[in-house]
């Protein structure tokens, strides 16, 4: 896909759903204000387009447990995460050309910016609001809390499936292809199945 197509969707498609969904990004906003007694914002630094680093933004859904000190996932943010909600802001890195709808989930540093040989092509993809490997590892979560060594799972077997799932969308990707890609997203976020 030309990369200008793909920028001109990403702009009128964010433009689109803040327009759409503004009011809801305000309520969710308000309740993680309330939930976490934060601003509400989690901002994040993490690797995007040719290796460049940028803030992500999300809304927050980790508070902190006043006894001990230790941060857990709210109770409205277990419910936002399952419903994704907490990542509306990252439309607002889409417009700013940091993100695009459809590409690679962008990642911590220690991970896509390791990469070697032919899966460093991953790092020329614009990081995406979706993806093929989001969809598949929709409930990563809930995955890893079964793993004895969560960390080594991921690293060993998520985190590689997923290079090589970025690396099948590097190399077919198209209008068409992104717009199945957001439809299967939307049949995820209301019927927890692909459409």
């Amino acid at each position: 896909m030309k990369p200008t197509l793909k920028r001109f969707f990403d702009v009128v498609f964010s433009l689109l759903m803040l327009v759409l969904f503004f009011w809801i990004i305000l309520i969710v906003w308000f309740m993680a204000v309330i939930d976490t007694r934060t601003n509400g914002i989690f901002t994040q630094e993490r690797i995007g387009q040719y290796e460049k680093r940028f803030r992500i933004y999300k809304l927050r859904t980790i508070q902190r447990i006043h006894d001990s000190g230790e941060f857990e996932i709210s109770r409205i943010g277990r419910t936002l995460r399952n419903l994704k909600l907490d990542e509306l802001p990252q439309l607002f890195n889409v417009l700013k050309g940091e993100m695009s709808i459809v590409g690679a989930r962008p990642d911590i540093a220690g991970y896509y910016d390791l990469l070697e040989g032919e899966n460093r092509k991953v790092l020329e993809l614009k990081p995406g609001i979706t993806s093929l490997a989001s969809l598949k590892y929709y409930n990563e979560d809930k995955l890893l809390k079964r793993q004895d060594s969560p960390l080594v799972y991921n690293d060993r077997v998520i985190f590689p499936d997923k290079v090589q799932l970025n690396l099948e969308y590097y190399y077919h990707q198209s209008f068409c292809g992104d717009l199945k890609i957001i439809f299967k997203t939307i049949g995820f976020l209301f019927f927890k199945r692909p459409v």
